[in-house]
């Protein structure tokens, strides 16, 4: 690989719009993996390119740091990704994604039947809890979380 095929920390933070300083704490979690040249100073693939891409993406659509990681495990770190290891990807976090809208969607049904029911009877609401009985279940509102 010739040098002119790596980048600086700086390179890339221009190429992707991060910050050095985001840039060293997604080194830190492991999302990129830079090598040193012999005055040990960062060197990227440009390939890393894509990857800080994919962390701001995966960001935006909720994914945790542990999460976007444990994706990035699963694509090759040697080379750029493919476009079926990105579809492979892609098949995965859509996954995660439609059980996260499921669950925001029982969620929103139970607040608006709860809080929008209007019956002002604790007899009939379903998160009145009588003599404190869902405190076996774990702190909060359980009823609502369904765990």
């Amino acid at each position: 690989m010739r040098a002119s095929d790596l980048l600086t920390i700086g390179d890339l933070a221009r190429r992707t719009g991060l910050s050095v300083s985001a840039i060293r704490f997604y080194e830190e979690r492991g999302l990129v993996h830079p090598m040193r040249n012999a005055g040990n100073q960062r060197r990227f693939l440009r390939a890393d390119i894509r990857r800080l891409g994919f962390v701001l993406i995966a960001q935006r659509l909720g994914l945790t740091i542990e999460e976007i990681a444990a994706e990035l495990a699963k694509l090759p770190g040697d080379r750029a990704p493919t476009q079926k290891d990105w579809e492979r990807s892609s098949k995965r976090i859509a996954a995660v994604l439609d059980e996260r809208i499921a669950a925001l969607e029982k969620l929103r049904a139970d607040l608006t039947g709860c809080i929008g029911c209007g019956c002002l009877s604790l007899r009939k609401c379903a998160l009145y809890n009588k003599n404190d009985a869902w405190a076996k279940r774990g702190p909060g509102p359980r009823v609502l979380l369904a765990d």
